[in-house]
């Protein structure tokens, strides 16, 4: 994710020095970065949830059933920002 970040960067750079202004290209590849980087973000969300859930089956083993299907709830909707987020890095890339 970094990397895509880092790749955009580069573009700019190269733009900038072969165009001596900023061009479209430099700025898409920058924003493709930045979708990319937002992946992290969604890593650490599931991350969380993951750990939560799992503290509170610890601390609760009862409560399995309540919690359980919450938390592949919370998941999946947490994955589809993800999916998005990849869906609008590769538009970015193809066709804008």
């Amino acid at each position: 994710m970094i990397d895509a970040l880092l790749v955009g960067a580069q573009a700019v750079t190269e733009e900038v020095a072969a165009a001596g202004a900023f061009s479209a290209n430099a700025f898409k590849f920058l924003a493709v970065g930045l979708a990319g980087l937002s992946l992290a973000g969604v890593g650490i969300g599931l991350g969380i949830l993951g750990a939560s859930a799992m503290n509170a089956l610890g601390r609760n083993p009862e409560a399995r059933t309540a919690i359980a299907p919450n938390m592949v709830l919370a998941l999946a909707f947490t994955e589809a920002i993800g999916i998005y987020a990849l869906v609008t890095a590769i538009l970015l890339i193809f066709v804008a």
